[in-house]
């Protein structure tokens, strides 16, 4: 996991000193990443030329280095950290299977995933009660 911004590695260090530390015990346990030039950001189609900023975005990565998931928001709304982590674990769990299970909508670890197929079409209703 990575955070990426077009701030200094100076601007992220008191960033993480002055406020995360002071939100998560510890601050943040993965790195920050410095994008002054927005490089980063023009890749995945964050990086805002006008304001010289990359917009909010979060992208799931697999090993294979397929973007699995992308959300972009702008700064006036927030993200949820824990709906990240429970994204990530179930495309976790998704590859661990190799697709013989997936998670439904709101799926979290231990509860029941659904096994694709043609008997499941026009029946997830009966397996799955959200």
């Amino acid at each position: 996991m990575l955070s990426v911004s077009v701030d200094s590695q100076f601007v992220h260090k008191i960033w993480n000193e002055e406020e995360l530390k002071k939100m998560v015990k510890g601050g943040i346990p993965f790195p920050m990443v410095s994008d002054a030039a927005g490089s980063i950001g023009k890749i995945y189609g964050v990086y805002d030329e006008g304001a010289g900023v990359n917009i909010r975005g979060r992208f799931i990565i697999d090993p294979d280095g397929a973007i699995q998931a992308m959300e972009v928001l702008t700064p006036p709304v927030g993200r949820k950290v824990d709906e990240t982590i429970r994204q990530i674990q179930a495309f976790q769990h998704v590859r661990a299977t190799k697709g013989a299970e997936v998670c439904p909508s709101g799926w979290e670890p231990g509860k029941p995933t659904l096994k694709p197929g043609p008997d499941l079409v026009g029946k997830v209703w009966k397996v799955w009660k959200p």
